[in-house]
């Protein structure tokens, strides 16, 4: 009888690299998960808060700072009122606009400068967040469409803050 080690260790190899594979696929969708969960938080929260009567400013400032958590933001301000100027555009689909173009974000990263969030409801422009992204970091399409989302709550608090009148 011939005794191969290549035999023996060939098939325990195999073995143990697809439960390593396996279980480092598995550690991957929880982060992913625990991820989607806090941002699944992050957007009920605001919701709630922006139901709540009466307090627009607070919900400006709370997505505010879930911005700059959820997008790894340097800084960030709001601006209410009319839209000046055409600083780079995050757009309500995720993308990013420059110069009412398309911006490679995963490519090129953020384009420099402020990057204008607005935040509309029912069609009414009410105001918008001039975020400024930390260097280096570019969150995925989901992360920006949750970061767009938010904005939007802000935007619902303000419109229905808004008196009827001016609706």
């Amino acid at each position: 009888m011939t005794f191969r080690l290549r035999d023996r260790v060939a098939p325990g190899l195999g073995a143990g690299l697809i439960v390593t594979g396996l279980a480092l696929y598995v550690r991957r969708l929880r982060t992913i998960a625990a991820a989607d969960a806090g941002y699944l938080r992050r957007l009920h929260d605001t919701a709630e808060l922006s139901q709540a009567a009466g307090a627009p400013d607070a919900v400006v400032d709370q997505v505010g700072r879930q911005l700059a958590d959820t997008l790894a933001l340097r800084g960030w301000r709001f601006e209410y009122g009319n839209l000046m100027g055409h600083p780079a555009r995050l757009a309500q689909d995720g993308e990013v606009i420059v110069d009412r173009q398309p911006w490679d974000l995963e490519r090129r990263g953020w384009p420099e400068g402020e990057i204008e969030l607005r935040a509309a409801a029912n069609g009414h422009y009410c105001g918008r967040f001039m975020i400024v992204p930390a260097p280096g970091t570019v969150p995925s399409r989901q992360v920006r469409l949750v970061a767009v989302t938010l904005a939007d709550h802000a935007g619902a608090a303000l419109d229905t803050a808004r008196p009827v009148a001016d609706r």
